[in-house]
């Protein structure tokens, strides 16, 4: 049966319309998921990338290197100690450097970077790359309801004379803001525990097993006394009658 030419337009009209709505709608919207996510992502290079961290705020300045060596833990710290690093402290902030995402991206000119915190940062993050390339992470303050923190990466004044002020997550401020032993390795201290050949104290049930019991005077029993005395040498009255 041959369809009416008007039937066969309208179907070719509908199965046009279906490819548009999955090639734009579906597919579409699934590529413009992933460029935009692209675009929010902080850096591009991944963690294996990384070879050596600073972190710099008003207190401190911590030095991180990549150990070349495939022995745990993968990191050291360089200044101000010379000791093991805590990978797993360390891992918290390079997988917030790597995967960590950029909710919005604000315009600002130079002289309003002290209202972000900019101008006075509370950490400074030095990148370097096994490449020798250098990046850098700014964070400047929390925003009116502590949900982000301001901050700049790879800071520089674009042609408009403006610069960019990303809103990131908070985490980066408990990622940098620790102290020194927290980013040691937990193993380290151990180091310094006595080892089984040095003497240690006996405890406190063996020393009283210890004691020489026999060697020490007790007292002898009040009924023992009593027995031992000798009565006949107690002067009796001489009876009336003898007399």
């Amino acid at each position: 049966m041959k369809l009416p030419r008007t039937t066969l337009i309208l179907v070719l009209i509908a199965l046009g319309l279906g490819g548009f709505v999955y090639f734009y709608e579906i597919r579409g919207k699934t590529q413009r998921e992933e460029i935009k996510a692209q675009q929010q992502k902080i850096f591009s290079f991944s963690a294996d990338d990384i070879q050596s961290l600073t972190i710099k705020t008003k207190d401190s300045t911590l030095q991180l290197e990549k150990r070349n060596s495939l022995d745990k833990p993968a990191w050291s710290i360089k200044s101000p100690v010379t000791e093991l690093a805590n990978d797993a402290i360390v891992s918290y902030l390079t997988d917030l450097l790597v995967k960590g995402k950029s909710e919005r991206i604000l315009s600002i000119s130079p002289n309003e970077l002290k209202d972000f915190g900019l101008d006075q940062p509370q950490a400074t993050i030095d990148i370097k790359l096994k490449n020798q390339q250098s990046h850098q992470v700014i964070l400047g303050k929390s925003d009116f309801n502590n949900r982000f923190l301001y901050a700049q990466t790879d800071p520089k004044t674009q042609t408009n004379g403006k610069i960019n002020v990303l809103l990131v997550s908070p985490d980066f401020q408990n990622a940098v803001k620790r102290d020194i032993s927290e980013w040691k390795n937990i193993g380290t201290e151990n180091t310094s525990t006595p080892s089984p050949s040095t003497p240690l104290p006996t405890p406190t049930n063996n020393q009283s097993t210890s004691t020489p019991l026999p060697s020490t005077p007790l007292p002898t029993p009040t009924n023992n006394q009593s027995t031992s005395t000798p009565l006949p040498s107690i002067p009796l009255p001489t009876p009336t009658s003898s007399r």
